[in-house]
């Protein structure tokens, strides 16, 4: 069996430049990724029609922030290794880029977003990388400043994998005791491979949790869903993601957005060894 990532160095470690790119390059880990964050917009419940400002807690090299992107909304990443953000920054993703370390919190004023989201990235916390690492503390600064810099109406959504109960009841605990309400959703909670685990806190007061998929009151398949919003998304004529069609389209309205793009070449698009 794999040893967790988490298990084998810190993160900004772990995620030197090769390890980036191989991860970037892997098109299952593109599909899960683009999967878990459907999910997390989906427990985010926003509101309908309206670009939304959404933190991306551990954005890695900028994969779920492309889903971001394709719902509609704006926004920030925060991750710790700086040769993931070099990725994201060749992949021209539209989301602001920030080097930080989550476990010292989150580095924005009061109610700055709408949500947030993060996949794959909590369980990094359960360490103690340095010796000045308290894992209890980290978790409680991480949650009580993002719990300042969100909306009061907003919610936080975060895909991970525990190793056992007591550190879900750690991460529960630490987010509630930072003011947070809501608590763990499961997914597929019967199934060896498709579990997974979501944190989903609220902000405004005490609601009820999101119904979990693959209970026996829910049938849904996020994979069928996926699929279906990509058939939907060709069929409307949308160019087909990382053609060149589509690049064009992101640069342009890159250059809309005042941001600074590269200029379009015989090469833009351009299938190359070892580049996305």
């Amino acid at each position: 069996m794999a040893r967790r990532p988490e298990h084998q160095a810190p993160p900004e470690i772990f995620y030197n430049e090769d390890e980036a790119r191989k991860y970037t390059q892997n098109t299952r880990i593109i599909d899960i990724q683009g999967q878990m964050t459907e999910r997390c917009i989906e427990l985010l419940i926003l509101p309908e029609d309206t670009p939304c400002l959404l933190l991306d807690i551990g954005c890695g090299s900028g994969l779920s922030g492309t889903v971001l992107e394709e719902n509609g909304h704006m926004w920030i990443g925060l991750d710790i290794s700086p040769a993931m953000l070099d990725v994201a920054l060749e992949r021209e993703t539209e989301g602001d880029l920030i080097l930080s370390d989550m476990g010292q919190g989150v580095p924005f004023k009061a109610g700055s977003f709408d949500g947030a989201v993060s996949v794959s990235a909590i369980q990094w916390l359960f360490n103690a990388d340095k010796k000045s690492h308290n894992p209890v503390k980290r978790l409680y600064n991480f949650f009580s400043s993002l719990y300042a810099s969100l909306s009061r109406s907003a919610r936080a959504v975060f895909q991970f994998y525990p190793e056992n109960e007591s550190q879900l009841d750690l991460l529960t605990s630490q987010a509630m005791k930072a003011g947070f309400y809501g608590g763990v959703v499961v997914d597929y909670p019967n199934s060896a491979k498709a579990k997974k685990f979501f944190l989903v806190l609220m902000t405004g007061g005490a609601a009820p949790l999101p119904q979990a998929l693959g209970t026996d009151e829910s049938n849904n398949s996020l994979q069928v869903k996926y699929a279906k919003r990509e058939a939907m998304r060709a069929a409307r004529g949308k160019p087909l993601k990382n053609t060149k069609a589509w690049l064009l389209e992101k640069k342009e309205r890159r250059r809309k957005q005042g941001k600074d793009t590269k200029p379009d070449t015989k090469y833009t698009g351009r299938k190359r060894s070892g580049r996305f």
